[in-house]
């Protein structure tokens, strides 16, 4: 049981999309990452997923509409719900999802993480 210095982590890794485990909570991993630019629209079937901000600005855009979040402020996106996340500029976030959380949820392509780093 140690501290985390969340902007030590952050400091340590460049790449967008690409997301660090800093912990675990019961059967969920919390994650840090760096966003920037467009991600691809996908659905988790099975998964909740939070979005806190950290630095930055996120829009999360539904089919329906776009949510902005701002540096301080998160949204739980349901299982079943298809998202696209957008970062105009870079944004760092945290997340809270469980263990078995794709980040691309249903779809697998060149920016599916299968194995996430623990820094």
């Amino acid at each position: 049981m140690e501290k985390i210095n969340i902007g030590e982590k952050l400091s340590l890794f460049n790449e967008y999309w690409s997301p660090r485990i800093i912990g675990e909570v019961n059967e969920s991993y919390v994650k840090i990452a760096k966003f920037k630019g467009d991600f691809i629209w996908h659905t988790h079937e099975n998964e909740d997923e939070m979005f806190y901000v950290l630095k930055g600005v996120l829009t999360i855009k539904f089919r329906d509409k776009d949510i902005f979040l701002q540096e301080g402020e998160c949204i739980v996106i349901p299982r079943g719900i298809e998202h696209l996340p957008v970062a105009v500029e870079e944004v760092h976030v945290m997340l809270i999802e469980s263990k078995t959380t794709l980040n691309t949820g249903d779809i697998v392509n060149d920016r599916t993480v299968e194995k996430l780093e623990k820094i």
